[in-house]
């Protein structure tokens, strides 16, 4: 252990970390390279920081201008050593950064590690998703990091074996790097070849060979260093120069992802506005994609300066999109506020955004089944699209993918939707929900089987915002199969199903009026259905107001109060014809059984009977005389 020139403190770390670090040392992952792309990828974010501090603060740099990494390994001590000159770290900031899990999306990582334990996914996840410095030990039973800030007088030196506490401590100057952090690896026993020359080389190139600082290697201690990284930003290159794998490792390091890039988007924008942009599309969803807090994570540079991760590139429902623009026209010395206001980076958000969508429109029409990877992991947030950018909403029609009554396993557009729409067909129907499996088998869809008509199964939760809020496509609106008058009679049925649904009988008209009266106020109206085949009843929102789904998302959320819904009733269902022939001889078996079939009709719909006592009780009565 270095000396220093106070005891070391200890602390515990966090709960999450404590965890997280319980998972890293009795992690079975077999592939623990990740941990050495973790930490220099950290370590050139350290070297870019400093850059953008020093535009404001030239002296920052010193006599020590140029970023580098420098890797040191020492096979003989079962050592490995990653030091960075960059922007270095307080005492407090080490405690903040290395004490703590600052990412949201952490707690839900450790959900899925922990639930996939002990099988094949569970040992690929962690290679999957970076888990920056604490992959550090998957291969080491102590970590050191000593760290200096620039232009600091103080070091600190932090050490931990990853069982629950770490200390820190003042360092002495004369044992501290000049500047940056110096991650010390005290390798376990079978990860020793992590100190060999050969293995840390391949690792470098292969994972890390693209960061935008130089990195060097020593063999062991004494030697001198070799460069093994030039630290030349790749996306200055001309894209016909760049490999299929070059642009994967890159992805890989700047998206902190091990899953291979769907999209790769690589141009340079001249006119009134120059900048280069480099974007990937993932292939699989991180963790932390529907987090409230969540943002994008495009870097923005200026003429290859480090100025901010978090700068508005792209909207939010591009948010899973990772890269980074590198502008000509931004000044190096503008505050980061004041570049969020900037016309200029206006402009690239709309060109990058245009750009975006496009490529993935050119996927969808050439890569059908690469553009369903994409959906399926990001189909969610591209619909929050069509709610937020009115301005892109038909283009976000045209590119959104849906499951319906006529896609099977698959997906469907809605251009093959309005090329298979039936004859004065003037709407598209869709049904909105909280569950696919539970819409496949709603009451509401039973008259458009019967005639085919294809309905959108939309079971995601920002479809029913932005349904209400889309003005149709291609001249056609959206109409929910569960609000209003169905309107099915103009359609015949398939030659499958009945030929017409016969009129209700004066009995079933009765009973219908009956079952009004006697549910008063609980709905606004009780009518004859044209929309039920085989359930004797189901309930939807009235013609005019919100959607079902959409009143209950808003009743759970307390913007709101659900409306009094309408009680549709199968006027040729057995059960309903045999009711209205008991006639009022039956009052008291009548009243329980409308009550019952109200009761149903929430249940179908995915709810609870207001009253589950007086469901039992009705339940019981009614069997009861059944069983005479």
């Amino acid at each position: 252990m270095t000396e220093t020139t106070a005891a070391p403190q200890s602390r515990a770390f966090e709960a999450d970390v404590a965890k997280l670090l319980h998972m890293m040392v009795h992690s079975v992952y077999s592939d623990r390279d990740v941990f050495l792309r973790e930490l220099i990828s950290n370590a050139a974010d350290a070297c870019e920081k400093l850059r953008f501090e020093a535009i404001q603060n030239p002296a920052l740099l010193g006599e020590d201008p140029k970023p580098r990494i420098l890797i040191t390994a020492d096979k003989d001590a079962g050592r490995l050593v990653i030091e960075d000159n960059g922007v270095g770290m307080s005492a407090e900031e080490m405690i903040e950064a290395l004490g703590t899990i600052a990412r949201s999306g952490t707690k839900a990582f450790m959900e899925r590690i922990e639930a996939a334990q002990g099988s094949k996914d569970g040992a690929q996840l962690i290679g999957q998703f970076g888990v920056g410095f604490y992959s550090a030990f998957m291969v080491a039973d102590r970590v050191d990091v000593a760290s200096r800030r620039a232009g600091a007088e103080e070091a600190s030196l932090w050490s931990s074996d990853g069982k629950g506490e770490y200390t820190i401590a003042a360092l002495d100057l004369a044992e501290a790097p000049a500047r940056g952090t110096r991650v010390t690896l005290h390798l376990t026993e079978e990860a020793k070849s992590y100190a060999d020359k050969w293995t840390l080389e391949r690792i470098v190139k292969a994972q890390s060979g693209h960061v935008p600082v130089p990195i060097a290697l020593v063999e062991k201690p004494g030697d001198e260093p070799q460069q093994i990284a030039d630290g030349a930003a790749l996306w200055t290159r001309p894209k016909a120069e760049v490999t299929k794998e070059e642009y994967a490792d890159f992805y890989r390091s700047v998206a902190g992802q091990f899953d291979e890039p769907a999209v790769t988007i690589h141009y340079r924008a001249e006119g009134r506005h120059e900048y280069t942009a480099l974007a990937f599309v993932p292939s699989t969803a991180p963790f932390d994609l529907f987090d409230a807090e969540r943002r994008g994570r495009m870097k923005l540079y200026v003429r290859r300066v480090f100025i901010t991760d978090d700068a508005e590139l792209l909207p939010r429902y591009l948010r899973f999109t990772r890269g980074l623009v590198d502008s000509h026209d931004l000044p190096l010395n503008v505050s980061r506020e004041m570049i969020q206001q900037s016309p200029v980076l206006a402009a690239i958000r709309k060109g990058l955004t245009n750009r975006v969508l496009g490529d993935l429109e050119k996927l969808a029409q050439n890569e059908a089944e690469t553009f369903a990877t994409v959906w399926e992991a990001f189909g969610p947030v591209i619909k929050e699209g069509l709610y937020e950018d009115f301005e892109r909403q038909e283009q976000l029609l045209k590119l959104s993918r849906f499951r319906s009554t006529a896609s099977g396993d698959g997906w469907r557009s809605l251009k093959d939707y309005v090329e298979g729409l039936k004859e004065n067909q003037t709407a598209i129907y869709y049904l909105a929900g909280g569950n696919l499996d539970q819409l496949k088998a709603s009451p509401h869809l039973e008259g458009f089987r019967a005639r085919g008509i294809e309905v959108l199964l939309l079971s995601d939760p920002v479809d029913s915002f932005w349904v209400t809020n889309a003005q149709g496509f291609e001249g056609k609106p959206f109409k929910s199969a569960s609000q209003g008058a169905a309107d099915l009679s103009a359609f015949p049925k398939s030659e499958s199903e009945t030929a017409e649904t016969p009129e209700a009988s004066e009995a079933v008209a009765g009973l219908i009026a009956y079952a009004k009266e006697t549910l008063g106020d609980t709905v606004s109206d009780v009518r004859a259905s044209d929309r039920l085949t085989s359930s004797a009843v189901c309930l939807v929102a009235p013609d005019h107001g919100l959607d079902r789904q959409l009143e209950k998302i808003l009743a759970a959320s307390g913007q709101g109060s659900a409306s009094k819904p309408v009680l549709e009733i199968n006027p040729t269902h057995a059960l309903v014809t045999a009711l209205a022939a008991k006639g009022e001889a039956e009052a008291g078996l009548r009243e329980d059984a409308v009550h019952l079939l109200f009761d149903e009709a929430k249940i179908l719909d995915g709810e609870r009977p207001a009253d589950p006592r007086a469901f039992s009780e009705r339940l019981a009565r009614v069997l009861g005389r059944a069983l005479g």
